[in-house]
């Protein structure tokens, strides 16, 4: 508490609000493209980040305002994939019981899932999250889920998510450029693609328990 009021206070009476400026944060996340291996530290991120359960539509907010949405969509699908197969190797070197543990009630849940189901399961656990998604990862690699199909899911489930923080980072961008140039349309548009697919993903879940 203490600190946020520092910090409103400092906003209100110093030059702070001034300095930083919705021109100047596009700035900075565009100034990081001209550092050589910014990209590769980005992707590398990812997998730390998904550890530690930090938020990764965040991070893939700042990547794709920092690189754009083309390059910012790319490192930040190739950062989820990479964190999604450290996840899985790490699940096939861990004890089945500490992965069990970790899971907690989740675990069976998943693990039917997966042994069942294998690419579509995968696709409706990411989409419609079932346990951290390192927890996920570790109990696929556990179970000996086929890599491809695990891969190919974690992609398949993250897609739509992703597509949709690339787009709202997009128009954070223009928005903090300039306000008039934000799409409500778009944002529409988005927010309604996510919530479809994941209902579809709900229904399917729901059948499988059935």
């Amino acid at each position: 508490m203490v600190l946020c009021g520092a910090l409103a206070a400092a906003w209100r009476w110093t030059p702070l609000s001034e300095f930083v400026t919705g021109e100047r944060i596009v700035g900075w996340g565009r100034a990081v493209r001209g550092v050589p291996w910014a990209p590769l530290v980005v992707i590398a991120i990812y997998t730390p980040a998904a550890f530690l359960m930090f938020p990764r539509p965040l991070l893939t907010l700042l990547t794709v305002i920092a690189f754009g949405p083309w390059l910012g969509f790319a490192y930040g699908m190739a950062g989820i994939l990479l964190s999604a197969l450290v996840t899985y190797y790490a699940g096939r070197l861990l004890p089945p019981r500490w992965v069990e543990r970790a899971a907690g009630r989740n675990f069976s849940q998943v693990a039917e899932a997966l042994r069942r189901h294998g690419v579509l399961a995968v696709f409706a656990v990411r989409i419609v999250p079932a346990a951290p998604f390192a927890i996920e990862g570790a109990i696929a690699g556990g179970l000996r889920i086929n890599v491809w199909h695990y891969t190919l899911g974690t992609f398949l489930g993250m897609l739509p998510g992703v597509l949709a923080t690339t787009v709202f980072g997009d128009q954070i961008a223009m928005w903090l450029e300039d306000p008039e140039k934000l799409s409500w349309w778009v944002v529409a548009g988005v927010v309604t693609f996510v919530g479809v697919t994941s209902w579809l993903a709900r229904r399917w879940i729901k059948r499988q328990k059935s």
